[in-house]
């Protein structure tokens, strides 16, 4: 069996070494990962320069790119053959409700849906990151990882997997989340007196929904939710054909004379 890792923390990150040490069992585990952390990067593919892989560690390469390229280059460049699974992780924080689009964490497990490969990103919500921290979540994710294998995943779909930093009471099936965001731009001066903004400086929290990634996760559960690539809301469709789009004009050209 083939495995390919990878994250947004960066190569060095304990939580990717904890997840290749788990798995290691399970078959060959190659990991490919950005070079330096590239959290809240999204799905950013590097299309305007080149890229550059290191194997630091035989089938252990940094790459000067994003999590979606380390992907890419490694389905299609380093490998030999298609992997069998691909885990992107262990992200150190929660990657939960609407943050998911930022995430570089889940869009390398997007990526490698799109390729064909069963993916799951998995996260650890807490405070403290080092090695030790990440064995719950280590241990989780392989047996999730063995599930994938033996049941497979529905087409187009990934799991995006939150384990918190207690002892889990469990595992639940969950939905996305709702965050509320304050005031999270910080506007001050530097010593030019010119200005500067700081993004993501208010305190977040988030709606205790019941059934959702953040209820469970902060009672304690492993939190496992499906994420489905088609982001079409079919439900508002039938609303939005009571608009007639199709008698809107769009061959004539807009008279801006007034003479028309």
């Amino acid at each position: 069996m083939l495995i390919l890792l990878t994250n947004d923390d960066g190569i060095h990150s304990p939580g990717l070494t904890a997840l290749a040490d788990q798995l290691a069992p399970m078959g060959r585990v190659v990991v490919v990962a950005p070079d330096r952390e590239r959290s809240a990067i999204g799905r950013a593919l590097t299309l305007h320069s080149p890229l550059r892989a290191e194997e630091v560690a035989p089938d252990r390469w940094a790459i000067s790119g994003t999590p979606t390229d380390a992907v890419n280059l490694g389905i299609h460049g380093l490998l030999n053959e298609k992997p069998d699974l691909v885990l992107s992780g262990i992200n150190r924080g929660g990657n939960m409700g609407d943050d998911l689009t930022y995430s570089g964490t889940v869009a390398a497990a997007m990526e490698a849906t799109l390729m064909g490969v069963p993916a799951l990103a998995v996260s650890l919500s807490g405070k403290s990151f080092d090695y030790e921290d990440f064995h719950n979540a280590a241990r989780i994710a392989e047996q999730l990882a063995r599930l994938v294998i033996e049941h497979g995943l529905p087409a187009d779909t990934l799991l995006n997997v939150n384990v918190p930093d207690v002892t889990p009471c469990g595992v639940q099936l969950t939905r996305q989340g709702k965050r509320i965001y304050a005031d999270a731009i910080i506007h001050n001066q530097d010593p030019r007196g010119r200005s500067y903004y700081w993004l993501g400086a208010g305190q977040l929290s988030f709606k205790q929904l019941e059934g959702t990634d953040f209820h469970a996760v902060d009672n304690g559960y492993v939190s496992v939710t499906p994420l489905h690539l088609d982001l079409t809301n079919y439900a508002a469709m039938e609303r939005l054909r009571q608009w007639h789009l199709d008698q809107l004009n769009v061959t004539d050209a807009v008279d801006t004379t007034g003479q028309g």
